[in-house]
């Protein structure tokens, strides 16, 4: 017969928790409804606790029970009545009656709770340990978690990101419509997907595939927002380097036309304008001869530069050491009067493997490199760095400065024929066209990164693998 504990009769059969009550000897004298519906009523009134306890969790909750504190809660796991396993938490309390002591343990049931802190945990490891940079916000669309791969991508650590809106890291290449409309389609419950470019810490372009998916709770109420990254940056430089070679073959076949075009009546100008000079005794007409002499020669430069760039090398190639050539170039614009308050600062590994290039040609990419640098300083006190090494099995020559640098939207441009950010008459934009050209016939390829106001680094990278001649 079940022992009456309250004036009010059996009020814990109101509780969804099992409530089981043991003696002193851990026998069960009663217990409420909802343990007689998990636990079976029979073997409820017939045993003791320890009997629902799974093995391996015995010896410690027998430990438990014994010291009997009231208070003490821990996590266990019990067989029910049809033989399946149920984790549970359970809660100790101590009962007083007037002649005898009680241990209540009020139980439950855990297991739900279990499996979703299981999932939990899956998919924060997931998260954690994902090489794609992942960032979660709140409603307001503040940062409250990064993973370590967003931190590598972004530059920018996980202090410095919670709390902040991910519009620090914005390129500023994206309208306000555009991302008004994301803010539409994900408020309303939706998942966004599209291509979103932004910047890294150092200003480095960040170019992404971004998936945003509302976190909602069990009202339905959007109370997050996950963003899953899929890092593309590699794929739109080598976009963006198919394209500048398709087009630089397009202008290649144009420029070869031009050249034959302008050339032959620029020789028969040349030719008229010297056997004027030579007949004329007028010093006003000499001085203006001369003045279209000079003038028919800038032309010419050009058109030879076009030359140069759009018909095949007819030059050899051979094993050379680019630390060499880097350095002759190097000697060549120091003679330049704008060096004076430059500091060139030349750090160039030893033992480079040899290249099967052009060494004349490789001059001029990096005399054109260089200059540009020595321009950028405007003739004002500065530093080029000139390194070269072997990296992942590429060479690699980098030329760094402390000028001017190159605003985002002439990086672009910077190999096109003609672009330049010179003065009229300083420059005719061909340089780094055919120097990019050269470095492309070699197989090779020359990077930017540039900040206004901080300078740039030009890279020219040569590979290794069927190009080295030790």
């Amino acid at each position: 017969m079940p022992i009456s504990f309250s004036k009010y009769g059996r009020v814990f059969d109101l509780f969804p928790e099992m409530v089981v009550i043991l003696d002193r000897k851990g026998a069960i004298v009663d217990h409420n409804r909802s343990a007689a519906l998990h636990l079976g009523e029979e073997k409820l009134l017939r045993g003791n606790i320890e009997q629902f306890v799974v093995e391996r969790e015995r010896s410690h909750f027998h430990e438990l029970l014994r010291t009997r504190i009231n208070g003490t809660s821990f996590d266990t796991q019990l067989k029910k009545a049809d033989a399946s396993v149920m984790d549970v938490s359970v809660d100790v309390k101590e009962l007083q009656s007037a002649d005898e002591s009680y241990t209540v343990l009020i139980i439950k049931d855990i297991t739900e709770q279990k499996k979703r802190d299981l999932d939990y945990l899956r998919f924060a490891n997931v998260i954690q340990h994902t090489i794609n940079p992942i960032q979660i916000t709140d409603a307001r669309g503040l940062m409250v978690y990064v993973n370590p791969a967003f931190e590598r991508w972004s530059g920018y650590t996980k202090e410095e990101l919670i709390g902040k809106n991910p519009k620090l890291l914005s390129s500023k290449k994206h309208s306000r419509e555009f991302w008004q409309e994301v803010w539409n389609t994900i408020l309303a419950g939706k998942v966004w997907l599209g291509y979103v470019e932004n910047r890294r810490k150092d200003g480095m372009p960040l170019h992404t595939e971004l998936l945003i998916s509302p976190i909602v709770d069990n009202g339905h109420n959007v109370v997050g927002f996950l963003g899953a990254h899929r890092d593309i940056t590699e794929q739109k430089m080598l976009e963006q380097q198919l394209m500048q070679s398709q087009k630089m073959e397009s202008i290649g076949t144009l420029a070869a036309g031009i050249a034959h075009e302008v050339g032959n009546p620029l020789t028969s100008i040349s030719s008229l304008v010297q056997v004027i000079q030579r007949t004329t005794n007028d010093e006003f007409a000499k001085e203006k001869l001369e003045l279209i002499k000079n003038q028919i020669n800038r032309i010419a430069r050009t058109i030879r530069d076009l030359v140069d760039f759009s018909r095949p090398s007819t030059y050899v190639e051979r094993a050379t050491d680019v630390n060499c050539v880097v350095q002759d170039a190097l000697n060549i614009v120091k003679y330049g009067k704008k060096v004076k308050e430059i500091d060139f600062q030349v750090s160039l590994a030893q033992d480079l493997p040899k290249l099967m290039v052009v060494p004349d040609q490789l001059t001029q990419v990096f005399i054109n490199i260089l200059m540009n640098a020595v321009d950028s300083l405007e003739e004002k006190p500065g530093t080029i760095w000139i390194t070269s090494g072997v990296e992942d099995s590429k060479l690699m020559v980098m030329i760094r400065d402390t000028g001017k640098g190159i605003n985002p939207e002439d990086l672009e441009k910077i190999f096109e024929p003609f672009f330049t950010t010179k003065e009229v008459g300083k420059g005719t934009g061909l340089g780094l066209w055919v120097s990019y050209g050269i470095v492309k016939n070699f197989g090779g390829d020359i990077r930017v990164s540039s900040q206004p106001g901080k300078g740039s680094t030009f890279t020219v990278i040569f590979p290794l693998k069927g190009r080295s001649n030790g």
